[in-house]
């Protein structure tokens, strides 16, 4: 549940079900992990979720304001979450503000009417024009409680008095919209966003530590090969899900044949759910890590954060100046020190300076490519314009 007693990951893994051949991750095993990120002010709950072992951190920060809680950007509330959640308001107050500072996450969407329910006092903020697809449903029908659900801005903002709410959008998406707010808290100088930002650290984040599965799947060359718990299997499987979960088809892998793929995994010494039957379609180039250290220390030469590829291709594509205008909003803001996205790793130093100069960076270079591992994201763009799903 925290970082000095967490549980022990190979125990986890030897009491594998047989369920996981469906390929969402976690697969109902969802663990969480309760780091204080500032003493007595703010923590973070993170967990895994993914699709197929392509599994990410996802997070939901807890702030510390006047008279107890808010939870920015939900995630689901497993009893494992809820003890701890509850161990917070015990000493800091009740929760009393859940915020869903997106209205297109359907990962942060989900779990608010849970969590509403967890804390019947609390009040539900959502960002406007919430949305649901393939057919459109009033708030209550999402599960969002009616008599305690307000919307950001046009219903008032939570603890002004120590609270800034910047919105990025709406962007109209066709099917819907995109519309994110973050938040900044005075009182500790830290930036929330939900998917806007993210920081991708070069070496797995910690909440790995609990389930490493996700990074030695991904770790081996083929299938055949044993899902060994080691610290160079697991930094490989990282970079491989940093380029799946970013570009959904990488330029450096291609799949093998159904042949290669039958034989391998019958030449495995172990086949079971845990490693999917030995079968592993993935075949990634030689030049596959230098391409992912790359994109991953995108950071060290421009801002130490970035906008995910999958948003820069297929949201803000022809919306750069909604974001461009976003930032440098931010960068106004004078008392951020840190970054805490809802996705990958956190916290992230941050300055006025590293927004001005990632906004700056985004004006001056090629904007949402086509080419190269971005390809796959340009056909569904193009995919979508040609089927006028989007404008």
């Amino acid at each position: 549940m925290n970082d000095a007693d967490p549980p022990s990951s190979d125990s986890r893994l030897q009491r594998w079900p047989w369920w996981p051949l469906l390929p969402l991750y976690p697969y109902g095993r969802r663990v969480s992990l309760l780091r204080e990120v500032i003493a007595g002010r703010v923590w973070c709950f993170e967990q895994l979720h993914g699709v197929w072992y392509v599994a990410v951190p996802i997070r939901m920060t807890v702030l510390k304001v006047e008279g107890g809680l808010l939870l920015y950007a939900p995630v689901p509330p497993t009893a494992e979450l809820l003890i701890g959640l509850r161990a917070l308001a015990e000493q800091h107050g009740p929760v009393l503000s859940i915020v869903l500072a997106t209205s297109s996450g359907l990962e942060h969407k989900l779990p608010v009417a849970a969590l509403a329910r967890a804390f019947p006092k609390a009040t539900v903020w959502v960002s406007d024009q919430q949305w649901s697809f393939p057919v459109p449903l009033p708030s209550s029908w999402l599960g969002l409680p009616a008599g305690r659900t307000k919307v950001l801005f046009r219903d008032g903002l939570p603890h002004q008095d120590q609270l800034v709410w910047v919105p990025l959008g709406p962007i109209d998406l066709g099917l819907g919209t995109f519309h994110e707010i973050a938040c900044i808290d005075l009182v500790t100088g830290s930036l929330l966003v939900t998917d806007a930002l993210v920081t991708i650290s070069a070496t797995p984040p910690t909440i790995f530590d609990l389930d490493p599965a996700p990074l030695l799947f991904h770790g081996r060359e083929k299938g055949s090969e044993a899902m060994i718990n080691t610290p160079d299997l697991r930094l490989k499987g990282w970079k491989r899900i940093v380029m799946f979960a970013n570009f959904f088809r990488p330029e450096s892998v291609h799949i093998a044949s159904l042949a290669d793929l039958f034989l391998d995994a019958m030449a495995a010494d172990q086949a079971n759910p845990r490693n999917h039957f030995a079968l592993y379609p993935f075949r990634w180039a030689p030049c596959w890590e230098e391409k992912a250290d790359q994109f991953i220390n995108h950071g060290d030469q421009i801002a130490p954060f970035r906008l995910a590829p999958v948003l820069e291709r297929l949201v803000f594509v022809r919306a750069k100046q909604f974001y461009l205008d976003w930032l440098r909003a931010l960068a106004k803001q004078t008392t951020i020190k840190s970054l805490i996205s809802a996705h990958y790793s956190a916290p992230q130093s941050i300055s006025g300076n590293n927004l001005d100069g990632y906004a700056d960076h985004i004006d001056a270079t090629d904007w949402a490519p086509s080419q190269g591992s971005w390809q796959l994201l340009a056909e569904i763009d193009q995919t979508l314009i040609r089927l006028h799903v989007v404008p």
